[in-house]
């Protein structure tokens, strides 16, 4: 995973940027480097696999500023902050903003790379989470209205008798319903379809 991610360094200082882009292109990732957010959100135009490591004092945009304006552009690439000055608050407000990681200069190479390698692989996992909700999402939007109705008391907990008093069709015509909605879900088991029908519904993507 390392050789497909880029990490993103973003710090006003010159002898920080090479040190860690050293370290990081030796321990086998993919590096790039920019001197302000501005220049890192400039230079950024599409969304790619990997993390973002930035300073949280520069000169212009700060660290907590950058993380707004990734929000903004909905940019879901993971961030690490790094800090000289850490204290409770600029931590708690770093996290709130949603950074994944707070690390205080000097920190060391290893604290570093497992930050690096825990952000990319819960970003990795996101990013198929998200995909499959896309997929699951894009297979509900087929559903005729009437399947829409009997997956909405399949979700209730609903018999299918009950469900046919409901809607004031057959036993029968809610089996068929409950058939087809299987195979446009593509789910294998009643608990497979509650699942992704709840999984569509979540609030998050």
């Amino acid at each position: 995973m390392a050789s497909e991610a880029v990490v993103h360094l973003i710090d006003d200082d010159e002898g920080v940027r090479q040190a860690v882009s050293f370290l990081l292109a030796t321990a086998g990732f993919a590096v790039r480097v920019y001197e302000s957010g501005t220049v890192f959100l400039n230079a950024l135009p599409t969304q790619q696999s990997g993390c973002i490591i930035t300073d949280i004092r520069m000169p212009g945009m700060d660290g907590l500023e950058l993380q707004r304006q990734l929000k903004a552009r909905n940019i879901t690439l993971p961030v690490i902050v790094i800090t000289g000055h850490a204290d409770v608050p600029l931590a708690v407000e770093a996290m709130k903003t949603g950074a994944v990681d707070l690390i205080e200069k000097p920190f060391s190479d290893d604290t570093l790379l497992t930050s690096i390698r825990v952000a990319i692989d819960r970003h990795a996992v996101n990013a198929e989470r998200d995909g499959d909700l896309s997929a699951i999402r894009d297979r509900i939007a087929t559903l005729s209205p009437r399947e829409r109705e009997v997956l909405d008391g399949l979700l209730a907990g609903l018999p299918n008798k009950t469900i046919a008093y409901n809607l004031k069709i057959s036993a029968r015509t809610v089996e068929v319903h409950r058939a087809n909605l299987m195979t446009r879900m593509g789910a294998q088991s009643l608990a497979e379809l509650v699942r992704m029908a709840y999984l569509a519904r979540s609030p998050r993507g």
